[in-house]
């Protein structure tokens, strides 16, 4: 069994993988107060499922891009349980947890402050690698055959004139099942993401609105 949890954004979310799928997760929205809520909802997602924290086999922990704070509080939670517990903590990014699942080429956004967005494009030959995209430089990062996929997704996938589409699984879900693929494999300790600006050359064209 896999515990995930995520507090990267406004949220706390919390699942547990069991026999190669969720058996339980769990999801509340929240501003502030992560700290004090993700250990009860650890506790309630593994009382769901009737199972504690000895039956784990490893955590996967969703290490952003996102709130710098929040981020902090989910890697030092799975460090500790998992230093506590000896086994496995597997830090997943969270824009590859939103295109977990997807099919085709996706472009998967994050919002950001100040209309910028974290991009990161996969397959069909378009890969390119994680960036905070200011709100003029968006247009570069659009391209026949991508799917928008994410946060405020159906806004931006309008904004650059692209179809767009829901994850197939919820953040800490993901992460979880991420995690499970990964154990058996050397992972790094889990440390918070942080993803820099994108290199990009100034645009010439208005950025899109994105409201």
């Amino acid at each position: 069994m896999i515990l995930g949890f995520d507090t990267s954004g406004a949220y706390v979310g919390t699942a547990l993988w069991r026999d190669g799928d969720v058996a339980t997760a769990l999801y509340t929205d929240m501003a502030k107060g992560q700290a004090e809520h993700l250990m009860p909802m650890i506790e309630d997602t593994l009382a769901n499922a009737q199972v504690t924290l000895d039956d784990l086999r490893a955590i996967g922990v969703g290490i952003g891009p996102g709130n710098f704070t929040g981020i902090r509080i989910s890697v030092s939670a799975a460090r500790g349980l998992a230093l506590a517990l000896g086994i496995p903590a597997i830090g997943v990014s969270l824009l590859e947890a939103l295109a977990h699942g997807a099919q085709g080429p996706t472009l998967t956004c994050l919002k950001a402050p100040r209309g910028a967005f974290y991009l990161e494009r996969q397959g069909g030959g378009l890969d390119r690698a994680a960036a905070l995209v200011a709100a003029n430089d968006l247009h570069d990062w659009a391209a026949p055959g991508l799917t928008v996929i994410g946060q405020d997704s159906a806004v931006l996938a309008a904004a650059l004139g692209l179809p767009n589409a829901p994850s197939a699984y919820a953040p800490a879900s993901a992460i979880a099942r991420l995690a499970a693929l990964r154990i058996g494999t050397p992972q790094p300790r889990p440390a918070p993401l942080y993803i820099k600006a994108a290199d990009a050359a100034p645009s010439r064209e208005q950025g899109p609105t994105i409201l």
